[in-house]
């Protein structure tokens, strides 16, 4: 079904082609529906000004304020000699604040009529420093002339201002009359939720929310729209993942039980340790789901070190038992080759099926990758096909079509790795019947958001370290505010080092002619406000080895390196051969070396929050402590001082998963991969709403249990269609 044909308008047609191609370009707004679904970012109301005094720098901003003073000033300049260069200086204030307003030449003639102390506008522009004060270089400006019934202040609603999400190109008050042209066109909207959840949970009919949102006459108004649109976005999301459960159930599985004396008993026997009951209850919800006949989807998700590859690996045996095949996708050839490594040393001779000293009952473990030799490649798909391989490891290279498998009864899936829906269904084509799926996620992650990303799988957690594993203590150095605390913190990795034991040093970038932004021109935001790039592996390396770290043995690790060379630094750092590894975040999940207890994070500021816990936990796995020192050259009380002091605070992921989502947008939230659909959760916050995503669910669910097919709910099915259009189709990625 399309959408209403009056929504469904491209926007070129009602507000021309001139605006229709920003908005589409700088917005991304292509019909009259995208239009009224961009809902204002906050309200003004006419008699109360903005704080001037909390303008953020960098950004484009939207302000209501007074003019308070305005002069003009002639100077002489190369482009007027004689006196003739004009600049017309514009002081604003709210009350809170002043603010400047700068235009120069041709640019101050309008203003100088129209901005006289007292006039009240609307102003917009990006906040820079001059002198040290903030100003608006050629600011946009709309005039709100008292109560007068103008144009302008009748197109807004009385007496709140909507302020709109803008770009330079595209000031909000133009996309506030953009949306009162179609605003008429919100009584057409089709309602997506059944009568009875509407009117049971008391909320405003769409096309109500849709012209209060934009033409509120009182804030109780804005209240009424926003719960409204929050139940849309949440409402038709777990819609989308229920119809996906709800699919999924129906179709066939092989059930895989494993037997009594086979390869999964053989292995419990050799380990050397028990498991924590964490990892018991989480197995026995693993094993129910594998010994049923409709394919396993389950997200397993748990703190660092928790033991989530163990509880992983024994899944996989026991389908290996029932006569099935698993495979593990790794996001990096790194972490492939350190799994194929970790679990053949755990299996023993159980990983040596077919081969002379191979144990009665074992398999052949693979590792499969797409930069592999010719040689070891053709024997590893051989070995696939003919089920001499119960387990494989790889990279994305798994998926390709020229990969078959025997019977394939299991994959695992590290969440890293970008992995979705198309994906899912290219393995389903390998097997028989469709394979269960595990999905790993190494990053704890909030209840909502799992219900929000991974709601169409089932969540087994876990929240136990095993025994054996050490604290690991965390540290904020200030390298700027107090250089001897970094030199210090060179000390204690020489002191690591003199105990026997080895430390990593982690740099945002390698530090090439590729990747040098002062080589190549190319410079983050971050780069223009600290006039410097970030610091690189390869300088910090050979800096170390030169200078505080003189003497020790200290290789490099990055993305960029050939696979071979790879494997040689970690075969060598995991040996204890090397005592300083100096890496990318290559290192960031999964690499697994005991005997390094100390990692020093340069420009640890240039890192997220789940990122560096992920590194933090690299060290610690062993019986020795472990220590992180995060080092910075941001000032005390900036944004990113305060993330890194709630990194060094805590060791609870769960915890620093909400610090870390709470600081950034939904957009981010989701992740890249579904970048598609940021605009179907304008309204939504996932941690804030945390009540109406679980409701939504429940909802969900007994609707589509209900009528599977959306029958009697096309405003529904609409809906639905619109979220998972061609261009939104990755919102259902799990990558």
């Amino acid at each position: 079904m399309d959408l209403v044909p009056a929504l469904q308008e491209p926007l070129k047609k009602v507000l021309g082609p001139a605006t229709a191609k920003v908005m589409a370009e700088h917005l991304g707004l292509h019909t009259v529906s995208d239009l009224l679904h961009h809902y204002p970012r906050r309200y003004e109301e006419r008699g109360q000004l903005t704080h001037l005094a909390d303008l953020p720098m960098d950004e484009h901003v939207t302000v209501v304020a007074q003019v308070a003073d305005a002069r003009l000033h002639t100077f002489a300049s190369a482009k007027a000699p004689r006196g003739k260069g004009q600049r017309l200086e514009v002081t604003i204030t709210d009350g809170s604040g002043r603010l400047q307003l700068v235009f120069f030449g041709n640019g101050v003639h309008k203003p100088h009529k129209e901005l006289l102390p007292g006039t009240r506008a609307l102003f917009a522009g990006k906040v820079s420093v001059f002198n040290r004060r903030l100003q608006l270089a050629h600011p946009a400006y709309e005039l709100l002339r008292g109560d007068d019934v103008t144009e302008t202040v009748d197109s807004w609603a009385g007496a709140l201002i909507p302020i709109y999400p803008a770009t330079a190109k595209l000031e909000s008050w133009k996309i506030a009359k953009s949306v009162q042209t179609v605003l008429p066109g919100a009584q057409e909207a089709i309602d997506p939720l059944p009568d009875s959840l509407r009117d049971g949970r008391g909320l405003v009919s769409l096309p109500e929310a849709l012209l209060k949102i934009h033409r509120p006459q009182t804030k109780a108004d804005i209240a009424d729209a926003r719960s409204r649109l929050k139940w849309d976005e949440a409402f038709v999301l777990q819609v989308a993942l229920a119809r996906r459960r709800h699919a999924d159930a129906q179709l066939p599985a092989v059930p895989r039980k494993p037997t009594p004396d086979g390869l999964l008993a053989a292995f419990d026997d050799r380990l050397p340790f028990t498991l924590t009951e964490g990892q018991q209850k989480v197995t026995k919800e693993i094993f129910d789901d594998l010994a049923t006949q409709h394919p396993m989807h389950r997200l397993l998700q748990g703190e660092v070190g928790s033991g989530k590859t163990m509880v992983a690996l024994r899944a996989m045996l026991a389908v290996v038992d029932a006569g099935g095949q698993a495979a593990m996708l790794a996001p990096t050839e790194v972490l492939a080759q350190q799994h194929h490594r970790s679990v053949v040393e755990m299996m023993g001779e159980l990983a040596e099926g077919g081969m002379l000293g191979g144990a009665e009952q074992a398999t052949k473990v693979v590792l499969l990758t797409g930069s592999m030799g010719a040689a070891a490649r053709r024997q590893a798909l051989l070995d696939l096909v003919t089920g001499e391989a119960g387990i494989v490891i790889g990279t994305h290279a798994l998926i390709e079509d020229k990969v078959q498998f025997h019977d394939l009864g299991l994959v695992v899936v590290d969440e890293q790795h970008r992995f979705g829906v198309e994906q899912r269904d290219a393995l389903r084509g390998k097997g028989n019947q469709p394979p269960h799926l595990l999905v790993m996620t190494a990053t704890p992650i909030p209840r909502t958001v799992a219900m929000t990303v991974f709601g169409d799988l089932e969540t087994s957690v876990l929240d136990q370290l095993p025994a054996g594993r050490s604290p690991i203590a965390s540290h904020v150095v200030p390298a700027a505010d107090k250089p001897h605390f970094l030199a210090r913190a060179w000390e204690r990795v020489r002191e690591e080092a003199a105990n026997g034991h080895q430390a990593y040093v982690v740099c945002p970038r390698i530090g090439d002619e590729e990747d040098d932004p002062r080589r190549t021109g190319r410079k983050s935001p971050e780069d223009e406000a600290e006039k410097r790039p970030p610091l690189a592996v390869l300088d910090i390396a050979d800096q170390l080895a030169e200078g505080p770290l003189k003497g020790l043995g200290v290789e490099v690790l990055h993305g960029r390196m050939q696979p071979d060379d790879k494997d040689a630094v970690m075969r060598r750092f995991a040996a204890g051969e090397t005592d300083v590894l100096v890496a990318t975040t290559v290192i960031e999940v999964g690499v697994n070396v005991p005997n390094a207890t100390a990692m020093v994070i340069m420009d640890a500021d240039r890192f997220g929050v789940s990122q560096l816990h992920q590194l933090r936990g690299r060290v610690g796995r062993g019986s020795a402590p472990g220590l992180c020192l995060l080092v910075t050259e941001m000032p005390e009380a900036s944004a990113a001082r305060q993330r890194l002091n709630a990194v060094a605070s805590t060791l609870d992921g769960f915890e620093l998963s909400r610090i870390d989502l709470e600081q950034r947008r939904e957009g981010d939230v989701l992740g890249q991969a579904q970048s598609g659909a940021r605009s179907s959760l304008r309204m939504l916050a996932v941690i804030d709403d945390e009540e109406i995503i679980a409701e939504a669910r429940r909802e969900a669910a007994a609707v589509v249990a209900a009528d599977p097919d959306l029958e009697h709910l096309p405003g529904l099915r609409t809906a639905l269609e619109a979220l998972l259009d061609e261009e939104r189709e990755q919102f259902l990625d799990k990558g």
